[in-house]
C-alpha cells in the first residue's frame, strides 16, 4: 500500500535545507543509495560518497549464484561506478571486524541458543548509525545520508521523531528502532517521501548505472538462504565449542515423532521439515536449545495473546503508559496489532487486545502511533494471558 498522510507531521522533515554543506552519504551499491546521493548532488551539496566494506565475497557470489545479495564485492563496484557518474569522491572503509563481532557472531550464537535473530537491526544500531556517522563526522560532514525508506521529522521543540516512509511496501523503520536522538539529528533519508517507482525513475533520470538494479532480499551475508550451513560456519571460525543441539521433534500429546539435526535449522511458525498427522499440519511452537527439542503442533496454537522483551529503547526516552495503546509489529512483514506496553523491570509485558501468530524469540518487536516510531526491544518468549491475569515471570518455562 502506498498512501501520503493526510494531515502531516508538526515539524520538518531534516533532509531538506536551503544550505549546501558537506554530506556524507552511505554507499551500499544499490539504486537506492545511488538516488540519495544523486539528489544531494542535485540540491547542490558537498557530497561524499562511502562504502562499508562489511565482508568477503561468499562461495555462492564467487560463483555467481547470488543475485539480489548486498554488500559483496560487486556492490562495492557499483557503488564507484555510480560516485564516478555524480562526479563525487568515494572510499570505502573496511569494518570486516566490527560486523563480524557486532552482527556475524551474535547471529550464530542466537540460533545456537534457539533464537531467529534479526540482524539488520545490529547492523543500523551498532554500524550504519554508529560507527559511519562518526566517520562522516570525522570527515567534517554535517550530515549522514542513507538510502533508507524512512523519515526524519524536527520537532518545534528541537527533538527528532522516526517516522514511516510514504511508500509503506518499501518502508523501513521497522530496523530503525534503536536510533538515538543523537543519531536521528545527523541522519537524512531523502527517499521517505517517494515510492520505489519514483526512486528508479529518479535513477534512470540521473543516468545511474544501478537504476535498474534488482533489490536484494536476503541477509547478506547469507546471499543463498541456507542459514543453517552458515551459523555452522562462522561457530566454527570463531571457535565456539558448542554446537546446535540435535534432538527429538515432540507434539502436543508428548510423543516424539521423529528426529532433527539441530535446532539451528527450525523457526516458530515453520512447517517445513516438521511432517504431518492424521489432524492436518503441524508447525514450529517452541525451540528448546538446552535439551534440544523441537515442539510442534497444530497452527491455532502458534496463536498468543502476548510476549515477553528485554532491551527496550524508546526514541524519545519516554515509554508509552500502560494504559496507552500503540501499534506492536512482531515482525517486518507484520501489519501490527493494537498492543498496550508495561515496563516490568529490565523487561517488556506486551499484550495484543486480539491475538498474533508465531511470536518469535530473537525478532524485534516495534511500537508505533500511527506513522511515529516510538521504539522497540527484543522478544524473550509469547506468552498467553488471560484479560486481567498477571504477566508471567520471564523465569517460567514454556511449552
Amino acid at each position: 500500500m502506498y498512501f501520503r498522510p493526510s494531515s502531516p507531521a508538526s515539524g520538518r522533515c531534516s533532509w531538506r535545507t536551503e544550505r549546501p554543506m558537506r554530506i556524507v552519504v552511505a554507499m551500499s551499491g544499490g539504486v537506492d543509495s545511488s538516488v540519495a546521493a544523486g539528489l544531494m548532488v542535485e540540491a547542490g551539496h558537498e557530497v561524499v560518497g562511502l562504502t562499508m566494506k562489511l565482508r568477503d565475497a561468499t562461495a555462492t557470489e564467487r560463483e555467481g549464484r547470488a543475485e539480489g545479495s548486498c554488500c559483496s564485492p560487486d556492490d562495492l563496484r557499483d557503488a564507484a561506478s555510480v560516485c564516478e557518474a555524480l562526479g563525487i569522491p568515494h572510499y570505502v572503509v573496511d569494518y570486516r571486524d566490527a560486523f563480524r563481532k557486532a552482527v556475524m557472531e551474535p547471529f550464530a550464537r542466537a540460533y545456537l541458543d534457539g533464537q531467529t535473530p534479526n540482524p539488520c537491526v545490529l547492523c543500523n544500531d551498532h554500524l550504519k548509525f554508529a560507527a559511519l556517522v562518526t566517520r562522516s563526522k570525522a570527515l567534517g560532514a554535517a550530515q549522514l545520508v542513507t538510502g533508507h525508506y524512512a523519515r526524519v521529522v524536527e520537532t518545534a521543540s528541537g527533538s527528532h521523531e522516526l517516522r514511516a516512509a510514504f511508500d509503506t511496501r518499501k518502508d523501513q523503520s521497522y530496523f530503525l528502532f534503536g536510533l538515538t536522538q543523537k543519531a536521528l539529528a545527523f541522519t537524512r533519508f531523502p527517499l521517505g517521501e517517494m515510492s520505489k517507482d519514483e526512486v528508479r525513475a529518479t535513477a534512470l533520470r540521473l543516468g545511474l548505472p544501478t537504476w535498474d538494479k534488482p533489490d536484494s532480499e536476503d541477509i547478506c551475508f547469507v546471499p543463498d538462504g541456507d542459514y543453517a550451513r552458515v551459523v555452522t560456519e562462522i561457530l566454527t571460525e570463531i571457535g565456539e565449542p558448542r554446537r546446535p543441539s540435535r534432538g527429538a521433534l515432540i507434539d502436543e500429546s508428548g510423543r516424539v515423532i521423529g528426529q532433527h539435526d539441530g535446532v539451528h535449522r527450525f523457526t516458530v511458525g515453520q512447517r517445513k521439515g516438521v511432517g504431518a498427522s492424521s489432524e492436518g499440519r503441524r508447525y514450529v511452537l517452541g525451540v528448546d536449545a538446552a535439551t534440544g527439542t523441537i515442539n510442534v503442533g497444530p497452527p491455532e496454537r502458534l496463536m498468543a495473546s502476548g510476549l515477553l522483551a528485554r532491551d527496550a529503547h524508546f526514541i524519545s526516552g519516554r515509554a508509552p503508559g500502560p494504559d496507552d495503546v500503540v501499534t506492536a509489529r512482531i515482525r517486518y512483514r507484520h501489519v501490527g496489532e493494537a498492543a498496550t506496553v508495561r515496563v516490568d523491570g529490565p523487561h517488556l509485558d506486551v499484550r495484543f487486545l486480539s491475538p498474533v501468530r508465531a511470536i518469535t524469540p530473537g525478532q524485534a518487536v516495534v511500537f508505533s502511533d500511527g506513522d511515529l516510531v516510538l521504539g522497540g526491544a527484543w522478544i524473550v518468549r509469547s506468552q498467553e494471558l488471560k484479560p486481567g491475569a498477571d504477566a508471567v515471570s520471564p523465569t517460567a518455562s514454556h511449552s
